[in-house]
């Protein structure tokens, strides 16, 4: 795991002036890598490195080159699969100087070329500059673990792990993308490839891209190939789960530096650290966090699980100070997301990082296996009740629902605005309408522009139903799950993961987000992975057997922070006085009227705007950071 980042001049040859910026570039990436630094430049390309050593310590050190110097690689992740595809090269005629992954992938491009990406398996982003061809090729992996941030500016191409080391550029702009920024208020992140600048891109997951002949090319080489094809009896599928899941777990346990795993009270961390458990047996190392409410806090469950697998436990329950840890966090996002678990995951990975160098977390099974019933359920039931109601009633269902009381003081079973206004579009707009933690209309208002209510008009509609309707499934359930792969876990969930645990040092693995993991869970149909009732049923199954039975006394609470609460707890005036208040850097981008009105409605407890409120005040921060550069 580590920082990568260079420059290649797409025509000529690089100004000395940008060339000299790589060191700087290199430095903001210091703590995804603090075992070292390393730089290669000629005429043409400049690269830079910071190294988190994890495999093949002595001799691993990059940018890295093949014998004749005539290809130079950065690399950023793990390939899991390298001692295999090692082997296989070696028949080829290959020979290894290093026994690291990166000189696995320098060989695999050697013999490959752009292809060699079919045969790597892991997470990474890498670029290779080909002297003779005088290209640059670049690739990030299939689920979109690892960041590849790039930016073309004045005739050079940049690229870098995080955007905070493409600003050092001599040729850098801050220009703000306004249209981004509208989807970062209704979804809470900025959706490849998209950033927060106008300048700045994000290579998208399971892509390639290619700099030649003063042009940039961007392809896709993989995607889910198969849906609802598994029709097996359920103990064969349950047990293919079993036999996937343990070999996914296995194949990341390699490693020259101390190994753990994050632990919540969830299913999919827990078959984790089962896995594990087997192999690792008393070397195994957990950690865990939880907060002081009860809703938020699963630290038993965690606890009786570790007592299980007999690991070193170390659990911690947190009070954070929202005016004291925004700071750091927004600082270490690089550009805003406004998911507040982004606080209990920057406290785990700090505190995992005083024991180990690498952990093991259960991310994907919700977007693999079914896992979000607050969101699949509804959509599921939508889908069912839509036969029922005529295509000429739609526009009426659409009108009532936006007129339907949204009280929280309204019973429960009285709470039908959602659904109704949702049998009033089609399901692929409804599933963009779900996945919004705040309106399109509503975000547009707050911007001081016209409150359109259509959500096709958003800039970010396109980009989260694109994927929902090219799904080859005709299930809205697995549609859901597939658009969710394509744009929540990439976008959302592996940002916050990656750079809360970089900005400590720490290198985070995810068995349940392993290529061939995915591809069969997608091959399950969603009527075997969810019912009405009840979500992830596979792994659930798989989990019955194999975590405490005590595990399945206690509610579970999901990895999520109180945000609601704690923004009303902020001390005296802090955040009227940062967000709210005549200097805050905020007011340029959103009507602060407007805000302070969602701010005494969520103080006095009459609609809860904790998500817009932090997606609000991250902005800020974020903001003052900007300027303090």
């Amino acid at each position: 795991m580590c920082g990568i980042c260079g420059v290649f001049a797409r025509d000529g040859v690089l100004a000395p002036e940008v060339r000299a910026a790589v060191p700087e570039m290199t430095a903001a990436l210091a703590h995804r890598g603090p075992d070292g630094v390393g730089f290669f430049s000629n005429e043409h390309v400049a690269f830079g490195h910071r190294r988190l050593a994890i495999i093949d310590r002595a001799a691993g050190n990059q940018p890295m080159a093949n014998d004749d110097e005539s290809s130079w690689i950065v690399f950023n992740g793990e390939i899991y699969n390298y001692r295999a595809l090692r082997d296989v090269l070696a028949g080829k005629g290959h020979r290894f100087r290093t026994h690291s992954d990166t000189e696995v992938i320098l060989r695999a491009y050697e013999e490959y070329g752009e292809r060699c990406v079919d045969f790597v398996e892991g997470m990474f982003a890498f670029a290779i500059y080909d002297k003779r061809k005088r290209e640059l090729f670049a690739a990030r992996d299939r689920l979109g673990k690892k960041p590849f941030f790039y930016a073309e500016l004045g005739g050079v191409f940049h690229f870098a792990s995080e955007l905070p080391a493409l600003r050092r550029s001599p040729l850098w702009s801050d220009d703000i993308d306004l249209s981004s920024l509208e989807g970062y208020l209704s979804l809470g992140y900025f959706i490849a490839p998209s950033t927060v600048f106008r300048h700045a891109r994000k290579l998208p997951p399971a892509s390639t891209l290619r700099v030649s002949n003063g042009c940039v090319k961007v392809a896709t080489y993989w995607d889910v190939p198969e849906f609802d094809t598994d029709h097996r009896p359920e103990s064969q599928i349950i047990k293919e789960a079993d036999e996937r899941l343990r070999a996914a777990v296995t194949a990341r346990l390699e490693s020259e530096v101390p190994l753990g795993a994050f632990l919540s009270g969830g299913i999919d961390s827990g078959l984790v650290v089962s896995y594990m458990a087997e192999t690792l047996a008393d070397r195994l190392v957990t950690t865990s966090v939880g907060f002081g409410e009860p809703a938020h806090n699963e630290l038993e469950a965690a606890g009786w699980t570790a007592k299980r697998f007999g690991s070193r436990h170390y659990s911690e329950i947190i009070r954070p100070r929202l005016d004291e840890v925004i700071g750091p966090i927004a600082r270490s996002l690089g550009e805003p997301l406004a998911d507040s678990s982004a606080i209990p995951t920057w406290y785990l990975a700090r505190a995992a990082r005083e024991h180990v160098t690498v952990a093991l977390s259960g991310d994907g099974g919700d977007e693999g296996f079914a896992g979000y019933d607050f969101r699949y359920m509804p959509h599921a039931l939508e889908a069912a009740a839509r036969r029922f109601v005529p295509g000429r009633l739609a526009p009426l269902m659409a009108w009532l629902g936006r007129r339907w009381p949204r009280s929280p003081r309204l019973p429960r079973p009285l709470r039908l605005g959602g659904l109704v206004e949702n049998l009033g579009t089609d399901p692929a707009t409804a599933y963009y309408t779900d996945l919004t933690f705040f309106r399109p209309a509503d975000a547009r208002r707050l911007m001081g522009q016209t409150p359109d209510r259509d959500p096709a008009s958003s800039p970010a509609y396109h980009a989260v139903t694109d994927p929902y309707r090219r799904c080859a499934s005709t299930d809205p359930v697995q549609r859901a799950e597939y658009a969710d792969l394509k744009v929540y876990l990439p976008n959302n969930s592996l940002v916050k993961v990656d750079r809360m645990s970089m900005a400590h040092g720490l290198e985070v693995r995810s068995p349940l987000l392993d290529r061939h993991v995915i591809e069969f869970a997608f091959r399950i149909p969603a009527s075997r992975k969810q019912s009405f009732t009840q979500s992830k049923l596979i792994l659930r199954e798989l989990a019955f057997h194999r975590l405490p039975k005590s595990f399945w006394r206690l509610p579970k609470h999901g990895f999520s922070a109180p945000i609601d609460n704690w923004i009303r707890e902020v001390p005296g005036t802090v955040f009227e006085d940062e967000v709210l208040g005549p200097t805050a850097s905020i007011r340029q981008w959103v009507d602060l009227k407007e805000l302070t009105r969602h701010y005494r409605d969520h103080r006095d407890g009459t609609v809860d705007r904790g998500y817009i409120l932090w997606a609000c005040w991250v902005l800020e921060r974020w903001l003052r950071a900007l300027g303090d550069r």
